[in-house]
């Protein structure tokens, strides 16, 4: 039985309500000063958010080229340790003066004008950057045009600082695999211990996003449990709010790229920027983002909205974790939420080995060998030779204990995703999925539901513990957004997050939820390093 008077352990992070609470969201973008010229950036670097970013540049207080700079400067100081990006990009200065220029013309092309982005290594870039999923195999990859989403950002006046480490082929290679490690940028760290596991496939992205705005991608949790080991806002949207086309696929009926970020409102910002329809990707949708921010982010939104209370599966595994769920439902309470306990999504791990992994094998097999051979360049043409290339490379591509596993299971399907029998695993998985969350929203007339994002990390080798329940396969399998926010710290300063969970399509209603718990809690720091 949950006890909602459990003693809070001493040394736990309080839940602070910060400043501007009351305020109009664009009260709140002018409030950090930029530096003098040559003074520290650190700060500055760690605490504008986009619109302060651009308020700066357009008073001339700061400039593209400066800001970039900045940002390869700690890159440079601090990547040795961490890991995060496999690649800067050589044109990225280049890229801000050409920004600069525009924006003294008046002639900014949108709300990224002048922004450093980073990318995780699997999304095409017709650049100097190479995409090679975090694969030596791939080192000789020469993409024809940008991923869809990096038009979008350009478009927008995004300046594509670089790309982030990833776990190799997202995850989906060897079942031995650590979160973080590729053979092309070695192991990711976790900037809040280097000896915790930075979690997930995103993990460089962030990482980095610690520091800047990164775009992740999640099939499993791979935007959600980095981001909140991290520190930082994960937004997985709705199947299809974000295109995949030009993004290296594990199955592109899970895939969904998103944003990491400080901050919701950066999160948010750069989400209306890669969202959009794109007739390449057969599952793209609207996304019914609000253009205006104001409208996307209300302070007020807990208000009168109903919550749903995920605790089964998470609570009793970890007394810290189950600490600062406690009091982030206390602070939805606070902010007027009605609170609705016993929303339970239920475990659907079940459907691994029976569906879903026979249905994951078959679409990736499916989907990145029609990846390989549409991309121009050097490297193997099918997953077979990807095999092949694996093997004769074992020395860098497999040290111990790693073993591809995944790739040569995928390799024995026959990639047919119009069989009946593969469709009608599909079928199972996605209709359970959806229904497992769906239901309990109907149950309750909920909003949305609430539960912890994950454990805190463990160490690089460990296994999560058994006993723990995703809280965001249900999501990923069924298409449906998810939304992390930090919400506290343990003892030892790891960070932990709260997730926000809801139906397809609530992608906006979410992120005004994570925006208004956010901007009551202020709960998140940035790592010593």
């Amino acid at each position: 039985m949950h006890n909602s008077n459990r003693h809070r352990r001493r040394g736990f992070v309080a839940l602070m309500a910060v400043a501007c609470l009351a305020a109009p969201l664009t009260a709140c973008t002018v409030g950090v000063k930029a530096p003098e010229p040559g003074a520290d950036m650190s700060t500055f670097l760690d605490e504008m958010t986009i619109p302060e970013l651009q308020h700066a540049m357009d008073e001339e207080e700061l400039d593209a080229e400066a800001l970039t700079q900045a940002y390869l400067d700690r890159i440079e100081k601090l990547n040795p340790t961490l890991h995060a990006i496999v690649q800067t990009n050589p044109d990225a200065l280049h890229l801000a003066q050409e920004s600069d220029e525009r924006r003294r013309s008046d002639e900014s092309r949108g709300p990224l004008e002048g922004i450093p982005v980073l990318l995780k290594e699997n999304m095409d870039t017709a650049d100097a950057q190479r995409t090679t999923a975090g694969s030596t195999a791939l080192a000789g990859s020469k993409p024809a045009q940008d991923a869809f989403l990096v038009q979008r950002l350009r478009e927008a006046g995004a300046i594509i600082l670089g790309k982030t480490n990833m776990s190799e082929w997202a995850n989906f290679y060897s079942s031995k695999q650590p979160a973080g490690w590729s053979a092309v940028g070695g192991q990711t760290r976790n900037p809040y211990d280097r000896e915790r596991t930075p979690c997930g496939s995103s993990s460089g992205a962030a990482v980095a996003a610690a520091a800047t705005v990164s775009i992740g991608t999640d099939t499993d949790g791979s935007i959600t449990c980095p981001a909140a080991s991290a520190s930082t806002v994960g937004v997985k949207p709705t199947l299809g709010v974000v295109s995949r086309s030009g993004v290296i696929p594990i199955t592109s009926k899970h895939d969904s790229p998103g944003p990491i970020a400080r901050t919701v409102t950066d999160a948010a910002i750069t989400l209306q920027v890669i969202a959009g329809h794109d007739d390449a990707d057969a599952d793209s949708v609207d996304g019914r983002l609000p253009q205006d921010l104001d409208d996307l982010l209300d302070q007020g939104a807990l208000h009168g909205s109903r919550i749903g209370v995920w605790r089964e599966g998470h609570e009793g595994v970890d007394d810290e974790a189950d600490d600062a769920f406690d009091m982030s439902v206390e602070v939805l309470r606070g902010l007027g939420a009605t609170v609705i306990e016993g929303a339970d999504v239920p475990d659907i791990e079940s459907l691994v080995p029976t569906d879903l992994l026979p249905a994951v094998l078959t679409e990736f097999k499916h989907d990145l060998n029609r990846y390989l051979e549409t991309t121009p360049g050097d490297h193997p043409r099918s997953l077979t030779e990807l095999i092949a290339y694996n093997q004769e490379h074992a020395d860098v591509e497999l040290p111990i204990p790693l073993e591809q596993d995944y790739f040569v299971m995928a390799d024995r399907t026959d990639g047919n995703v119009e069989d009946p029998e593969y469709r009608a695993h599909r079928e199972m998985v996605t209709t359970r999925a959806q229904e497992s969350v769906d239901d309990v929203l109907r149950k309750h007339d909920l909003d949305a539901i609430v539960t912890i994002s994950d454990l805190p990390a463990a160490s690089l080798q460990a296994q999560k513990p058994p006993s723990f329940q995703s809280s965001t396969r249900n999501t990923s399998l069924a298409g449906y957004p998810n939304i992390t926010v930090p919400s506290a710290f343990t003892d030892s300063g790891l960070p932990i997050g709260l997730t926000f969970i809801g139906t397809r399509l609530s992608d906006a209603s979410l992120l005004s939820f994570a925006y208004a718990y956010e901007q009551a809690t202020g709960a998140r720091r940035a790592p010593a390093l």
